[in-house]
C-alpha cells in the first residue's frame, strides 16, 4: 500500500504528535508499504520547499517554509499538496491534526479534492473549539462525508463526534511493549512489610515544560503533599524542557521544594526508561491530555500512575488497578499523600503494571489504522 502522512510537525522537531506519526510511519515502511510523510516542519540543516529525504524507510517531503520561530507553516501549501499528490498517487492519505494545524488542514481539502481517501486522526482535545469547527466544517470544502475521522482516544473522538457530524473511530497511539517493559522484570517494588522503612515515594513526571502540561501547578500540589507529610517522604523527578523552565524553577525556590523537586531536563527515551526504574509513581496533572503517551510508556514500565479522570490516559488506567484517576489538583495532592501512607496499595498497583502490560503495542496500532484505511477507501467506493 502506498501511505501518504501528513502531519504540520514532525522530526527533527520533538513532541508527541512528532514521535508518534514518526514511529507509524516507520512501523508500515518495514512492513513493507511504501510510505511518505507531507511535513511543514525543516529538515534538520533546513531543507524545505519540497525537499525529499529517505528516514528510517520512509520518504519525507520537507515541504514548509522558512518562518519566524520555526512555525510549521507554508503560504503555498495549495500548489506543493497538489504537485506532490499527483506524483506519489497514494492508495490512503493519514492527515494528523491538532488543535491548530494549518498545514493538516490544508491537506485535508488538497486530499479531498483530488478524490483520494483520506482519514483524519486528531490527537488532542476539541475543548473549546468546537463551535469553530462545526462553523468549519460547514462553510469550507472540508467534505466531512467523504473522510475517516478518527481520535486518539474515546475521549478526544467524543469531542470530534461534538464537532463533525458522522462516525468517529479511536485510532489510538503505540508504543514498543517491549522496549518499554520494566527493568527486572520480575522482581517486587520495594518492601513495605514490617518495620522496614521504605523510603521517600519517588514520584517522576515526564511532559514539554509548557503551559498546557501544567508543570507549575505540578510543583504546587507536590509541595501541598509534602506539607502535609513527614520530612522526606516525597521526591519528584521532573524530566522534560520547555518555555515554562523559569517558573518551574522560580515556583520551587518560592516553596522551599529544592531538596524535593529535580529537575532533569530533556532525556533520550532510553534515559527515561532508566529513570523509572528508580521511580515508583508517575504523575500526569495536564487536564486535555488526548492520550499520554508518556504516561502509557511509564504504566508499560511498571509505574503507578495518578492521572486526570475524563483524558485519553484513562484508556489504559483503571481507577484502583494501574492507578489513580483524579478530578482536580486537590485530589492529586490526596492521592501522593494516600500512596505515601498506604504503600500496600502501591505495591499492589505496581505488581499488577509489572506483570499486565497495556495493549497498546504496535501490531494492535498498525492493525488499527488499516481498518481506518479501509473505511476511507470504502467511504470513496474504492
Amino acid at each position: 500500500m502506498r501511505i501518504v502522512h501528513v502531519s504540520d510537525c514532525y522530526p527533527p522537531r520533538t513532541g508527541g504528535i512528532e514521535s508518534q506519526v514518526g514511529d507509524l510511519a516507520a512501523r508500515q515502511a518495514a512492513a513493507g508499504n511504501e510510505v511518505h510523510v507531507f511535513t511543514a516542519t525543516l529538515g534538520e540543516h533546513g531543507e524545505r520547499g519540497g525537499a525529499v529525504a529517505l528516514e528510517r524507510g520512509v520518504h519525507v517531503h520537507r515541504m514548509g517554509a522558512r518562518m519566524p520561530f520555526d512555525l510549521p507553516v507554508n503560504l503555498r501549501d495549495g500548489r506543493l499538496f497538489r504537485q506532490a499528490f499527483a506524483q506519489v498517487r497514494p492508495d490512503v492519505v493519514h492527515v494528523h491534526a491538532g488543535v491548530v494545524s494549518p498545514f493538516a488542514h490544508d491537506g485535508v481539502r488538497a486530499a479531498t479534492a483530488a478524490g483520494l481517501p483520506t482519514v483524519v486522526t486528531w490527537h488532542c482535545m476539541l475543548d473549546g473549539t468546537v463551535p469553530a469547527l462545526r462553523l468549519l466544517s460547514r462553510t469550507s470544502r472540508f467534505e466531512v462525508g467523504a473522510v475517516a475521522l478518527s481520535a486518539v482516544s474515546t475521549a478526544a473522538a467524543d469531542r470530534v463526534r461534538e464537532a463533525f457530524d458522522g462516525p468517529v473511530h479511536v485510532m489510538p497511539n503505540g508504543i514498543d511493549l517491549d522496549a518499554w517493559a520494566p527493568h527486572e522484570v520480575g522482581l517486587p517494588a520495594r518492601s513495605t512489610h514490617g518495620d522496614e522503612d521504605p523510603g521517600p515515594l519517588r514520584l517522576v513526571a515526564t511532559m514539554r515544560l509548557a503551559p498546557r502540561k501544567r508543570a507549575v501547578p505540578l510543583v504546587s500540589l507536590v509541595g501541598d503533599a509534602v506539607r502535609r507529610l513527614p520530612p522526606d517522604r516525597v521526591r519528584l523527578s521532573l524530566i522534560g524542557a520547555g518555555p515554562v523552565r523559569p517558573r518551574v524553577e522560580r515556583a520551587i525556590a518560592d516553596r522551599g521544594l529544592q531538596e524535593v523537586v529535580e529537575l532533569r531536563g530533556r532525556l533520550t527515551r532510553d534515559e527515561v526508561h532508566a529513570a523509572y526504574a528508580h521511580a515508583d509513581v508517575f504523575l500526569a496533572p495536564a487536564e486535555l491530555e488526548a492520550f499520554g503517551i508518556a504516561a502509557l510508556e511509564a504504566r508499560t514500565a511498571g509505574l503507578a500512575v495518578v492521572a486526570r479522570r475524563g483524558t485519553g490516559i484513562a484508556e489504559f488506567v483503571e481507577d484502583g488497578v494501574d492507578g489513580l484517576l483524579v478530578a482536580d489538583d486537590a485530589e492529586m495532592t490526596e492521592a501522593v499523600v494516600h500512596l505515601v501512607r498506604d504503600r500496600r496499595l502501591l505495591d499492589g498497583i505496581r505488581a499488577h503494571n509489572r506483570a499486565e502490560p497495556p495493549r497498546f503495542g504496535w501490531p494492535q496500532v498498525l492493525a488499527a489504522a488499516n481498518r481506518e484505511y479501509s473505511r476511507a477507501r470504502a467511504l470513496r467506493g474504492l
